[in-house]
Parts: C-alpha cells; structure tokens; sequence
C-alpha cells in the first residue's frame, strides 16, 4: 500500500480561468453550439413538432426487373414469395432460421430492415395490383390482427365494450378485414408488449404494419386509398404505445393517411374517427387526434376547407371540452386545432375577429376583448351554421359578464348577426343557448338602455328562428328542451335498467356458482367423512387379525406350533 509522507509530490491540473469580457476557446464555443442546439431539439419533440419523415424506399426490389421476376412467378411460389417479404415487415426472417440452417445466428430485425421490406412490399402490390396481394395473400389480414387484434370496435379504450363514447363500429365495407383467412405470425419480439392496452402481439409487427401502410400510400398512392383509409382508427390507437419507434410510425403514418384521402372522406369517415379518438383515456391519442384536425384544416384544398367549415357545430364543442385537460400537451393542441379548424369559414365579415374569438374560447376572461372585437364589425354577408358555431359560446357567455355595458354590448352583436342568418335551421341549434340568457337580460338589468337593447335582440333572434313572436319561440323552445331533457332521461333510465338487469345476472350467477360450492364442499366433505370411517375399519380389521393371529395356535402355514403338525397328535398340547 502506497504511503504518503512529506516527501510525496502532488501534481494538480491548472484550469484555465477567464475573466469577463475574454472569448472563450474554439472547443468551448462549439461544445456550446451543440448544447443549445441538444436543448432546441429536445424543446422541439417536447412540443411534439416531429419533421416529415423521410419517403420510403425498397431495400431488395429497387429495379424494375427484379419486381417483374416476382410478378411473373406462379400463384403458389408469388404466395409465398409476399409472405416472405410479410414476415419480414413484422419483424422476422425472409424463411424459417434464416434460410441458413437451425444453428446459424439470427440477426435482430431494425427499423430500416422493417423499413425497406414494407417498401417492398408496396412495390409488389403496385405491380401486380391490389385486390390481387392485399386480400388474396392475408396482407389485410395480418394488419388487421397486429394492429386491432381485437377487433375495431376495441379502440379508443373500449375493450370490454364498457366506454359509451369510444369504439369504432365493424367495418362493414366491400373491403372488410373479416372476410379474409388466417395469418400465422412469428413471435419474434424483444421489446415488451403494451399489455396493459391488452396487446400481446409484438411491437415491432406493429411498428411493421404502420410502415406498410404508409409504403402503400406513398408507393402505391390513390389504388390504395379504399384499404388504409379504413386504418386510421388503428394509427390513431398506437399514437399510446409504450415503444416510442411505433409512436413515431403512427404519427407518420396518420399524416400520409390524410395527404392521400379524398376530401368526400373527410366528413364521413375521417372526422367521426376523429371525434372518437377525444374519448379515448390516452392523452396521446387526443392530442394527435386533433392535431390531425389541424393538418386537414391546413390542407390547401377549397374542397376540403368547405368540408371542415360545414363541420364547425360538431368541431367546436367537441374540442372546446378539451381545451381543459390536465395534460398541457392535449391543451395546446385543441387551441391550434380550435383556430385552424375556425380559420376555414368562409364568412369574410367574422374572419378577422376569429383569433379573439378563439382566445376567448379558450381564456374565458378575454371574454370582453372579444365583444369588443365583434361590436366593431359590420355585418354584410349571410351568417351560417358554421359562423354561428364560433360566436355563440362567446355571445352566450358575454350574455353573463357582471358588467351592464358588456351585456348591451353582446345584445348588438346578437342582433345585428341575426338579421343576416341564412335559415332558422342553421340557428336552431343555438337558440336554446342564446333565448334564455336574453329573456334573463331583458327582465333582469335595471337600466332600461340595456333591457331595450336586449328586447331588440331577442326580437332579431325570434324571427331568425322563424318564429313571430318572443312568447312562441320560447315555449318552443322550452318543448324543444323538455324533449331532449326526456329523450337523454330515457336513455338514462334504460342504461340504469339495463346496469341493474346486469348485476342481477351477476348477482344470480354469483349465487349459482356459490349453491355450487356448497354443494362442492359439502360433497367433498362428505366423501372425507367416508374416506376417514372405511380408514378406522381397515385399520380395526387389522388390528382384529393381529389379534387373532396373537390368540392363535397355529402358525401362518397352518401348522400347530406345538406338535408342527396341521392335524394335532392326541399328545399335542394344543390339541382341541
């Protein structure tokens, strides 16, 4: 052991020190550089603003001749051919072991593996068309079981079918999965699965799928709109995945979905999807849910912007609900999805004030900026339903400023927008919002200025409704509300009736199941009892036999113990 003593030298390193005002050296600087730039990148993900991912590109099939050398095989040879290059999109090999033997090592299949196969098979399915690969050799099929293996109506939390809100309904369409066989897959995962969503199946066959389907749109294109169109619930779900690689597929797959998707599909198929993926208990698939909301409504697309705008009474309140979420991530995106979606209305009088509109949506404290905004604006052409949906939740909370003067303020707007709506069906909707805090204002502020204000307003907005007086659009009103109160009452009733038949089943099967281990354990019981007295006989047989065998003259073999004789001599002893 080294001693140290006052001859011991010690060395020490100088460092360098520099004082205020000196530049710091080259490596410093650079060393700096790539600080801030790690800090903004990681800002960057954080905000969840991902780059556009980079096309897809075949690894084995790059020239046109070795695409046509698969094309021309047989159907059974090209069957196993595209089943090759499907396992190895899932993550496996080309064949069993390799193709190399049993006791050759196995390369663990990467994302660029995964990659180049799933543009391979894109290739392939471009060449020889897409009825032809997709449903004929399971490809769907294998989507369908690595990405929803429970089926569509499982997504969005809704497993057990428990979750009102969230599910999809069976697809049902000419393209439906469950028309198709069976795919037997490799397990051959190193990841752990998101068992807690209930998938078992491998992270990396999903990641797969995810990058088939974005192969499909980019290699593929328009013939392949019918089958992943369809896919974007199924994206949307892996946007929770516990493996960040799926992630990050989703996102880019859910983006290519809805470059390639026509703007007919946008209302009836990629909305409602939309709006199911908010019930889902996963910030993640919220938060990309309406970021999606804000791609479509970026799209420079006149067809499609017309699509999103006649959306805005069912957009607003279903993003408005989460623009309160816990998750600042979920938060930030119902804003920007809430502005884009709102920036698509094609009324040119209201477009100005819809980022004041849309911050107090949001900031309700801004309420009155945005009052202000609308006071100030001239009223010229129709007002619609979809224009109606963004001022109304403002209007109708300005209608409950404390202050008097915001109230009038809120009375004019109402009134000089309802003097240009188109029909009483596009304000219908938002009458019972708008009608009851009027009639509160009319009847309840003390300054007549105000009332009268109100009254006028009340007035426009009646005969907007197409009603002729106030006292009938609110009786109507009221029925209108009464019915709605009785239907939503009813349906309560029936969930509550159908909850108790439930428990009652539950309750009955309970009590079946417990008549049955009762009857189990009395069973049992009784059959130990039998068990326990047949022992005690045996075993007072044989103590019974010892005992005669104690008592006995004779021995085992018969013979007398006394004469060793089986007939005793008349000398015997023993001899009875």
């Amino acid at each position: 052991m080294t001693s140290i003593n006052a001859s011991t030298k010690h060395t020490i390193k100088k460092k360098v020190l520099r004082t205020a005002g000196t530049a710091a050296p080259a490596a410093t600087k650079t060393t700096a550089t790539k600080t801030t730039a790690t800090k903004k990148g990681a800002l960057a993900k954080k905000d969840g603003k991902r780059g556009s991912a980079p096309t897809l590109k075949p690894k084995n099939l790059k020239s046109p001749e070795s695409i046509a050398a698969i094309a021309n095989l047989s159907d059974e040879e090209f069957k196993v051919q595209v089943n090759d290059v499907l396992r190895q999109v899932l993550g496996g090999q080309p064949s069993l072991f390799g193709g190399n033997g049993i006791g050759a090592p196995r390369t663990a299949s990467t994302s660029l593996d995964r990659q180049g196969a799933a543009a391979d098979l894109a290739a392939i399915v471009k060449a020889k068309g897409t009825i032809n690969v997709l449903k004929k050799c399971g490809i769907l099929l294998a989507l369908e079981n690595n990405l929803i293996p429970n089926g569509i109506g499982a997504v969005f939390g809704n497993e057990k079918g428990m979750n009102r809100g969230g599910g999809m309904k069976r697809i049902t369409s000419s393209f439906s999965l469950a028309s198709l066989g069976t795919f037997e897959g490799d397990d051959l995962s190193t990841i752990v699965s998101d068992t807690k969503r209930g998938k078992t199946n491998p992270p990396e066959a999903r990641e797969g799928c995810l990058l088939f389907i974005r192969a499909l749109v980019e290699i593929v294109g328009k013939p392949s709109e019918p089958f992943v169109v369809p896919l974007l619930a199924a994206a949307l779900e892996e946007c929770s995945s516990s493996s960040s690689f799926v992630r990050d597929a989703a996102e880019d797959t859910i983006a290519s979905i809805i470059q390639l998707a026509n703007g007919h599909a946008v209302p009836k198929l990629i909305f409602p999807v939309l709006f199911e993926a908010l019930q889902s208990p996963e910030w993640r698939v919220k938060a990309m849910a309406m970021q999606t909301m804000s791609q479509i409504a970026g799209l420079h697309s006149r067809h499609v912007s017309r699509h999103v705008s006649r959306l805005l009474p069912e957009i607003v309140p279903e993003v408005t609900a989460q623009v309160w979420d816990t998750k600042p991530q979920v938060t930030k995106a119902a804003r920007e999805a809430l502005l884009a979606c709102a920036s698509t209305n094609i009324n040119p009088d209201v477009a100005p004030a819809v980022p004041a509109i849309v911050h107090a949506i949001c900031k309700p404290n801004d309420t009155v900026k945005a009052i202000d905004k609308l006071k100030g604006t001239t009223f010229v052409a129709s007002v619609d339903s979809s224009t109606l949906a963004i001022l109304c939740p403002v209007l109708a909370r300005g209608l409950k400023e404390k202050m008097a003067v915001n109230k009038r303020s809120t009375c004019i707007v109402i009134e000089n927008m309802s003097r240009l709506v188109e029909t009483p069906n596009a304000v219908a909707p938002f009458g019972p919002l708008l009608v009851p805090e009027l009639k509160k204002v009319a009847e309840n502020v003390q300054f007549e200025e105000i009332r009268d204000a109100a009254l006028a307003a009340l007035s426009a907005l009646t005969k907007a409704l197409g009603h002729d007086d106030i006292d009938s659009a609110i009786s109507s009103i009221m029925k209108e509300e009464y019915e709605k109160n009785q239907v939503e009452q009813q349906r309560i009733s029936d969930e509550r009736a159908a909850e108790v038949a439930r428990e009652e089943e539950m309750q009955k099967k309970e009590d079946e199941e417990r008549k049955l281990w009762r009857e189990a354990m009395e069973t049992q019981r009784l059959l130990n009892e039998l068990t326990i007295r047949e022992e005690e006989e045996r075993k007072a047989e044989d103590y019974r036999k010892k005992e005669m065998e104690k008592n006995s003259t004779k021995a085992e073999d018969g013979k007398c113990q006394g004469c060793n004789l089986k007939k005793c001599k008349k000398t015997c002893l023993f001899k009875k």
